[in-house]
């Protein structure tokens, strides 16, 4: 055989670029070894300053997730979701597939969002927050001590898009968890039954996440959603004018394709966090 045979070399490359891209994926599984990251995750996503614009960012982060979890071929299910005029003002899934929460865990935190909004008439930048917080799928054998005492639980109709999904009953349940201020959630299911059954299923997924952080002495880390939304607490920026460019504030991690990352693609963002956990964490 030649050895200037040029005709092999297009599909060296292809071995290659495939061996790389595996190895890649090796180095992020060998980050992924805390207790729960291999469980399915509660994500959600709730408005915080901006009013319509911030409803609006809700919808463009519950988007770019979804698309994200598609491209995984992962399954999300839709646990609350509460529109709002402009969009959505929280929503809240579970997402299943393997190592949901190990790749998600560290979206948790406020995303900013500054860009010219399109429901000002006068063509303004804006700035607006969302938060999102992330916690792992707790099976029934891990011990989560929840007394009736402790909790509210409230019925409310749910509210869906209208037509036949509209729920004429009150099946919707929401549960307050009086020491730690805890609020979860359910209305995705007609039955009011069901509804409490998942709903106490996420705030037992809450809790342990919060008294696992408290055991570890990082109460400042625990509970993002609880942080103000808004300046200063932000983890990642979403700069669409004057310039486009995405931020990780944790990592330092930066790209200035805003569109490919608003559809999806934020695995960079995902294995740069893994990464800097890692490296501190060692």
């Amino acid at each position: 055989m030649d050895e200037k045979d040029e005709s092999l070399e297009a599909d060296i490359f292809q071995t290659l670029s495939k061996l790389e891209e595996r190895f890649s994926q090796l180095k992020v599984m060998e980050m992924l070894g805390d207790e729960f990251d291999g469980n399915d995750a509660f994500l959600t996503i709730h408005s915080g300053a901006g009013g319509t614009e911030a409803c609006d960012w809700v919808r463009m982060l519950y988007r770019m997730y979804s698309r994200w979890i598609e491209t995984k071929e992962f399954s999300q299910e839709i646990i609350d979701y509460l529109e709002a005029e402009g969009g959505i003002k929280s929503v809240t899934v579970q997402v299943s597939g393997t190592y949901a929460h190990g790749f998600l865990k560290g979206e948790s935190g406020i995303h900013r969002l500054v860009r010219i909004s399109p429901f000002d008439s006068n063509a303004r930048r804006h700035t607006s927050f969302a938060s999102v917080y992330v916690t792992p799928v707790i099976e029934d054998d891990v011990e989560v001590d929840i007394r009736p005492e402790e909790i509210r639980i409230d019925t409310y109709r749910a509210q869906g898009a209208g037509g036949q999904h509209v729920n004429k009953t009150d099946s919707a349940v929401r549960i307050t968890h009086y020491e730690t201020g805890i609020v979860v959630q359910c209305q995705n299911e007609r039955s009011q039954h069901k509804n409490k059954a998942l709903a106490m299923k996420v705030l037992k997924s809450r809790l342990y996440e919060y008294y696992r952080e408290e055991k570890d002495k990082e109460m400042e880390k625990h509970a993002q959603e609880k942080k103000d939304i808004s300046w200063g607490n932000q983890i990642r920026s979403y700069v669409f004018q004057p310039y486009t460019m995405v931020k990780d504030l944790r990592t330092r991690h930066e790209t200035g394709n805003i569109q490919a990352v608003m559809d999806g693609q934020i695995d960079p963002f995902i294995e740069e966090y893994l990464k800097w956990k890692w490296k501190n964490r060692k």
